[in-house]
């Protein structure tokens, strides 16, 4: 497994530019969602969300990584970028996936309900299959959303 944080995790041109970028390398195999779906907890801790929306994007990069696993050889690897920002966090995880769902099946439908922004790319010759996720910090009824 490799982590990389700050300025190490900024030089890709398809991750937000971040000093605050957490980048986890690990096996393509099921055995390692784990340790992404606690990563992503604990950023999303950082972003002070509340325990259902937590849920909701651990759940996420776990039904985004297991579209990626699919075809994974033991070398392959899942490389996950994390970066928060003021009221969002993104999370985006390339793979070894070859082919990935229509856009209109319900993989995508359940990503989107479930942390509202959905991007994905289709594996290339010189680029592996990537889908990002970007959820914004939901405001409570405290903050006076939701109001009439």
């Amino acid at each position: 497994m490799t982590t990389t944080t700050g300025s190490q995790a900024s030089g890709t041109d398809d991750v937000a530019s971040s000093d605050g970028a957490v980048v986890l390398v690990v096996p393509a195999d099921p055995a390692y969602l784990a340790v992404l779906r606690t990563a992503t907890a604990g950023m999303a801790a950082r972003l002070d969300l509340d325990l259902d929306e937590i849920e909701d994007l651990r759940i996420a990069v776990d039904e985004a990584c297991a579209l990626l696993l699919v075809g994974a050889r033991p070398a392959d690897r899942l490389r996950t970028v994390f970066v928060l920002g003021d009221d969002w966090l993104q999370v985006e995880v390339s793979g070894p996936a070859t082919e990935l769902p229509a856009a209109e099946s319900i993989a995508w439908a359940v990503l989107e309900a479930l942390v509202g922004e959905v991007d994905v790319r289709e594996a290339a010759a010189t680029a592996p299959a990537r889908v990002r996720l970007l959820h914004r910090r939901r405001r409570s009824t405290e903050d006076g959303a939701g109001l009439t």
